[in-house]
């Protein structure tokens, strides 16, 4: 019997193979298909007239500036992210000095550049990368993707900036390219076209020039292939595009489905005592993580009723009385997947009570505001506040 069991093993086992070998071998005939010289040569001549060439990153092989870059700027314009940039090289020169900084001070530099995990993966990828490679950016785009907060495309665009490595990018801009150019009629979010992409993303690599053409995707889908209002007449791809060609740039990529963008709401109390102002240690997990920001309520209490009054004094028993109360102007701030309604208090104490033992809140001097590790909209509240509203877009020059 166990002879039998183990032939039978043998048999499924080789069967296994041979699938696996016409799965591989059917895959390698559509990226055979799939592959275009004349594309990539279209692209790297365009570029290298036409593309952008005076970014701050660009016209280095210094893959700590590269690799910054990169993460900046995941869903994020580039006229965003050049200030940024610029201020993170001046405190943080080298991967080093950011592998050892305070975790505050990097969020601080991060602050209003939104999508905080970005930050905070960052800080550890630095880490890791002083830790485990000696400070070192792998060249291999696998190694890099194991990384904290480097995907896939992530990971090719920094091996193939850095090092000269052959590796396919896929980030926002490329799809849209892709999906126009070669008329891809289903969301390119679903994985299975998202899969397909990928064959083709590497099956059109270039032989030689990489780097040019990487940039140049890159620069077409930014500033030609736009979401809105494409400038197909100056596109050189044009002549090969199928949106173009069937009169489909708008419909194309095609768009994920809408659904109502759901609100919620909080009370935030700004809590002021002399020449500081109170403020809370935000978890890692969830929105704004990792970044002061003020002590929160039920935004459904209104103020002048018992449970309103009782909510207040839970929410501040650990730092003083409350004296008075007085309702700010509230505003919205919209986040990826819903609108939040910020509903913010004014609240002075009658006396300021010591902070006792560990805590996720402090008392913050004001006039570090503008340098504070806060949320945009947090840090626009209490500069405004505080009569400096100004501080913020210095911030951003």
């Amino acid at each position: 019997m166990k002879r039998v069991v183990n032939e039978q093993q043998v048999v499924a086992g080789s069967s296994d193979q041979k699938t696996n070998a016409k799965k591989v071998a059917a895959k390698d005939m559509l990226a055979a298909n799939l592959a275009d010289p004349s594309f990539s040569k279209e692209v790297i001549d365009w570029q290298k007239q036409h593309g952008r060439h005076a970014l701050p990153w660009q016209n280095t092989r210094d893959a700590y500036r590269v690799w910054l870059s990169e993460i900046m700027l995941q869903q994020t314009q580039v006229a965003a992210v050049i200030p940024y940039y610029q201020r993170f090289l001046q405190t943080f020169p080298t991967v080093e000095s950011l592998a050892a900084a305070p975790s505050e001070e990097v969020m601080a530099h991060w602050s209003g550049l939104g999508y905080y995990s970005r930050a905070r993966n960052l800080h550890k990828c630095a880490q890791a990368i002083v830790a485990q490679h000696g400070g070192v950016f792998p060249s291999d785009p696998v190694v890099l993707e194991e990384l904290p907060g480097i995907g896939r495309s992530t990971a090719a665009a920094i091996a193939a900036f850095s090092y000269g490595t052959r590796a396919a990018i896929l980030d926002g801009n490329v799809k849209r390219v892709f999906a126009r150019v070669f008329g891809v009629e289903r969301y390119p979010g679903e994985k299975a076209i998202e899969n397909q992409m990928w064959l083709r993303a590497v099956a059109l690599l270039p032989a030689t020039g990489v780097e040019a053409y990487t940039q140049g995707l890159m620069d077409l889908g930014a500033t030609l292939c736009t979401r809105n209002r494409p400038s197909c007449n100056r596109c050189p791809l044009a002549q090969r595009c199928v949106a173009y060609a069937t009169g489909r740039t708008n419909e194309l990529p095609i768009r994920k489905s809408k659904k109502a963008v759901p609100e919620k709401a909080t009370a935030m109390l700004v809590i002021i005592d002399d020449d500081h102002i109170l403020l809370e240690q935000r978890p890692d997990k969830g929105i704004w993580g990792g970044l002061l920001s003020l002590p929160e309520m039920d935004a459904a209490l209104e103020p002048g009723n018992a449970d309103f009054d009782m909510a207040l004094t839970r929410a501040t028993a650990a730092f003083g009385v409350p004296d008075s109360v007085e309702k700010l102007t509230e505003f919205s701030h919209t986040f990826t997947h819903f609108k939040l309604r910020i509903l913010p208090y004014r609240i002075n104490l009658s006396g300021r009570l010591q902070i006792a033992g560990q805590t996720t809140h402090n008392w913050y001097p004001l006039h570090r505001m503008a340098v504070a590790p806060l949320p945009a909209p947090i840090k626009k509240l209490l500069l405004a506040l505080i009569g400096e509203p100004d501080l913020l877009s210095d911030l951003v020059k």
